[in-house]
């Protein structure tokens, strides 16, 4: 029966609306009886019937008179039937609704607000912005959720410029992570100034936020500032992301040869001791000219310049220094530096470049026969999931009886299954292999996928592949 009456309003719908266009009274324009039909259909106790006037809203009746009269009718319906409205007349995208939608943030009914919050993400201006900041960390998660999507959605002109103004006047920790969040996500770089000043001035959270989006979002220019704020950054965790973070940025320059000419120029205008500070960063950016100055640094005789030029040569970006990490791994008495320098050879090893597979596995051998410790041939096995060879296979296979590292060859095994091109053409060898994994592994999941992969099915990986 219900289904009957709602097919009997569609139709009394369309035939309201078909004499009503016949009577437009002017182009854009859409008559007062239709809008009046649509009106009591959007009122109506049913929620089908609200449905079909809701579509109507959305994408059928046009012009400016028309959602004037259906604002008119947000304070009278109940909240459900607001909330419906609002997320119609926000898909209509006529801004004729704005102010009345901006003044249902302050509705007493979270579904409202919500709405509300959504809607804006479609019509909303930049005044509107510190509103809905505000349900960035009040009210239910779905509301924080909306307001999330929304400031990241919205693409009225000085957007950008408003947020970054919120973020910067912004006291609350909490509000001022989620406006980084956002800002990044829009890749607003009006924001840059604001982030550069918290990676240095606020703590915990939101610096360690604002070190994130800076890597993500400043530019070369921007580099001096960055250099100002490693310094001013204590050693740790923090300095590192700030390394990281200009890391990054120099890698967005297109010229390769010449992604450390920024910080090369920053360079030159610090003192000793900041330049010892910068050294970490000036090798993880790597290049010609950067590893002239580690090598001067390792060669020379200030201990504390050494030990930096020793981390920066293990920072560096790409295999092009691996034979001195082998020479230092092999031949260096400071215990130290060798660790650190094996650990770096390990994962530079493996990296995709010019070099063969066979030559990759090659050095990653060298690096498992200078590994003193079961930690750094764990490391080794786990880096060989990346060179997707049969010899790599078979590499890792032969720590398979060794109680200490079976278990990482167990997890590299399942991963280098986990390509058909090298699985199913190597079948039998990769089902006795698999057939290890099953008997001896400790982990059920990755037991589950062997038996999987011996089936020839193919699954989501949960871990990442080392590159």
């Amino acid at each position: 029966m219900k289904k009957s009456l709602i097919f009997f309003s569609a139709i009394m719908f369309l035939v309201v609306a078909s004499r009503t266009i016949w009577a437009t009274p002017a182009p854009g324009d859409t008559g007062d009886q239709l809008i009046d039909t649509v009106a009591n259909l959007v009122s109506d106790k049913d929620k089908d019937f609200r449905a079909i006037g809701f579509e109507q809203v959305r994408d059928e009746v046009k012009g400016t008179a028309a959602t004037k009269r259906f604002v008119e009718l947000l304070p009278n319906l109940t909240p459900d039937s607001q909330a419906g409205l609002i997320d119609a007349l926000g898909a209509r995208g006529d801004k004729t609704a704005r102010g009345a939608i901006v003044a249902m943030l302050k509705s007493p009914e979270q579904q409202v607000r919500a709405a509300a919050l959504r809607a804006l993400g479609l019509l909303g201006e930049a005044d509107d912005i510190p509103l809905m900041a505000q349900s960035l960390t009040s009210g239910g998660e779905a509301e924080k959720t909306d307001a999330r999507r929304s400031l990241e959605q919205l693409r009225a002109a000085g957007i950008d410029e408003k947020i970054a103004g919120e973020l910067k006047a912004a006291k609350d920790p909490e509000l001022r992570t989620a406006l980084i969040e956002i800002v990044e996500r829009r890749k607003a770089t009006a924001a840059v100034p604001v982030l550069l000043g918290l990676a240095v001035s606020d703590k915990g959270d939101v610096r360690a936020a604002a070190i994130q989006s800076l890597g993500q979002m400043a530019g070369a220019e921007d580099i001096p500032k960055l250099v100002d704020g490693l310094l001013a950054t204590e050693s740790g965790p923090q300095r590192e992301a700030m390394e990281k973070a200009i890391m990054s940025v120099c890698a967005r320059i297109k010229e390769a040869n010449g992604q450390s000419d920024p910080l090369l120029a920053v360079w030159e205008r610090l003192g000793e001791e900041q330049k010892t500070i910068a050294l970490p960063t000036l090798g993880r950016v790597g290049g010609p000219k950067a590893l002239r100055i580690v090598e001067e640094a390792i060669a020379g005789d200030n201990e504390q310049r050494r030990d930096a030029g020793v981390r920066a040569l293990c920072n560096w970006p790409d295999a092009s220094v691996a034979g001195k990490l082998l020479e230092m791994a092999q031949t260096s008495n400071n215990p130290n530096y060798r660790s650190w320098t094996l650990r770096a050879l390990t994962r530079v090893a493996v990296l995709h470049d010019s070099r063969s597979d066979a030559d990759r596995l090659e050095l990653l051998k060298k690096a498992m026969t200078l590994a003193a410790s079961n930690e750094e041939r764990n490391y080794v096995l786990e880096r060989a999931k990346a060179i997707r060879t049969m010899d790599s296979l078979r590499f890792v296979l032969s720590y398979m009886d060794k109680p200490e590292l079976s278990q990482r060859a167990c997890a590299t095994i399942v991963e280098l299954a986990h390509y058909r091109e090298l699985r199913d053409p190597n079948k039998t060898e990769f089902d006795k292999a698999l057939d290890n994994v099953i008997g001896i592994c400790k982990d059920p999941t990755l037991v589950d996928y062997a038996k999987r992969y011996k089936r020839g099915e193919t699954v989501e990986l949960r871990t990442k592949t080392s590159q």
